[in-house]
């Protein structure tokens, strides 16, 4: 493993990291306090230490925010304006977000351990290639007219669903904010986000940009809090029309309850996952144990997609075991801002905490752990590449999601034995399949009951294709147009024709 340097002298040798300029609430076009005047420390999971205090948002700040969002929605300009003019506002918020790439990636970094390379590289310019997608969407919204047996002019509108309610996780603060964000303006919704409490930076300073390039006041508001309270209020708020959510399972049942409680809004759930990877005997091993060990090892395994179970074919299984712990054991774990570096802290002292249970019940419900399982260095959230052998089905570490460096390794003998590991999980969001054979290919992939399959590939993501789960990994679309119509409602118009020559 890497070395660990955590004082910031050493950091800044990488880069000189910005001042934290935006710590309040946005509402309504201004930074505010909080009714309450509460803040909360936000960390970095690299040294441990407080980077900044930010305002809590509580019920009655989400209130103001909705108030905001609502008058923003019902006299407001967005939701009036030709899609082609929200367009360009999106258009310009992008090329501010790639003027300001740099720094984005770095508050990223110290918020959530993320590696500041692949910030700088993916994630900012996917932020912006989102929002000028969804602009290129947003003048092509229209419905249908019908032909009908009655003497009908009959057609339907698509109206934006109103104030829309985003509550986004902590693994991926810049995509998922965007992700989000960008389909509801070009729908013509307005908004009330919540950034998890983990992460809020990036999030605020979006806001600020969002201001820049001329998004009207009201239309984007952002409340920093915690789930209980402010994430809470935004699920049960009878003045919010809709509630997108990515997050935990347990999470989005509460949501559920709470939409269905107070007006009944509908829902769009991301949840958790267990994603298996299937690699079969005609695999080429050394590709597909770099797959297996990205799979897991990417985001420091803090992906709801991550390749949790991998199950390996018996003619290869032990060639690859080998090999995958060797390449685990050279992973380069480190300052997230060191360009050498692989894997940076684990976002948070609690998932570092949750992550090191669930190792724990490895080893004590009969597992053999092959490699890691300790933390890395004295300092910060850092875990070593873990992987555990000999895994029964029904052990926690198979079963739960543990969301960190932690893969699970079994065996198969034949493709049926493969999917019925594949599919002995709650969750359904991601599945993967390593193998040269086409027929493996589609009968597999067809036979996964799971959101999106991989085919010797892993993250392959596109902003064109929606994206989310089955079964307890949640309903709804992100990504693709599927995405803009969730925030879009039918409204069907009828008028009587008078002796009109056709129908």
């Amino acid at each position: 493993m890497a070395n660990l340097t955590n004082g910031y002298s050493h950091i800044e040798s990488f880069l000189k990291i910005p001042t934290v300029k935006f710590t309040k609430l946005f509402i309504n076009g201004e930074f505010l306090d909080s009714v309450s005047g509460k803040t909360f420390e936000t960390v970095d999971p690299r040294t441990e230490e407080v980077i900044t205090e930010i305002a809590e948002a509580n019920k009655e700040d989400v209130d103001i925010a909705v108030r905001a969002a609502r008058e923003a929605f019902d006299f407001g300009p967005w939701p009036r304006m030709p899609g082609a003019e929200r367009a360009k506002i999106m258009v310009k918020w992008a090329e501010l977000i790639e003027q300001n790439v740099e720094e984005i990636a770095a508050l990223d970094t110290i918020d959530g351990g993320k590696l500041f390379s692949w910030c700088k590289a993916v994630d900012v310019p996917e932020a912006s290639n989102i929002l000028r997608y969804y602009a290129g969407a947003a003048d092509k919204i229209h419905g249908d007219v019908f032909k009908t047996s009655r003497d009908l002019h009959l057609y339907s509108l698509m109206e934006p669903v109103g104030v829309v309610g985003h509550i986004i996780p902590w693994n991926f603060p810049t995509v998922m904010f965007l992700a989000k964000v960008a389909p509801a303006l070009a729908a013509g919704c307005t908004m009330v986000i919540k950034p998890a409490e983990q992460t809020p930076l990036s999030s605020l300073f979006y806001a600020h940009l969002a201001k820049l390039a001329g998004i009207p006041d009201g239309v984007l508001n952002v409340v920093p809090g915690f789930g209980s309270t402010a994430g809470a209020a935004i699920s049960s708020h009878m003045d919010i029309d809709a509630v997108s959510f990515t997050g935990s399972t347990e999470t989005g049942r509460k949501i559920m309850q709470a939409a269905a409680l107070s007006n009944l809004k509908p829902v769009s759930l991301e949840l958790g996952g267990k994603s298996p990877v299937l690699i079969f005997d005609d695999a080429d091993v050394d590709k597909a144990v770099d797959l297996a060990l990205f799979g897991i090892l990417h985001n420091k395994g803090e992906i709801c997609v991550a390749f949790s179970r991998v199950f390996v074919q018996e003619g290869i299984y032990d060639e690859f075991e080998k090999k995958v712990v060797e390449k685990a054991k050279a992973w380069v774990v480190g300052d997230p801002f060191d360009p050498k570096v692989q894997q940076g802290p684990q976002t948070s002292k609690a998932q570092f905490d949750k992550i090191l249970s669930y190792i724990e019940h490895g080893k004590t419900e009969g597992a053999t752990l092959l490699t890691g399982g300790k933390p890395v260095g004295n300092k910060g959230y850092y875990i070593e590449p873990t992987i555990f052998a000999n895994v029964k089905e029904d052990m926690l570490i198979s079963q739960e999601e543990i969301f960190g460096p932690v893969m699970t390794l079994s065996k198969f003998k034949t493709i049926e034995d493969a999917i019925k590991k594949a599919n002995s999980s709650k969750y359904g969001l991601a599945a993967g399949i390593v193998t040269k054979n086409l027929d493996i290919a589609n009968t597999v992939s067809r036979s996964i009951r799971a959101g999106i399959i991989w085919i010797n590939c892993f993250f392959a993501f596109d902003i064109d294709c929606p994206f989310g789960g089955y079964k307890m990994s949640g309903f709804g679309r992100d990504y693709g147009l599927e995405a803009l119509h969730k925030y879009l409602q039918v409204k069907s118009v009828a008028t009587p024709i008078y002796n009109s020559p056709w129908l």
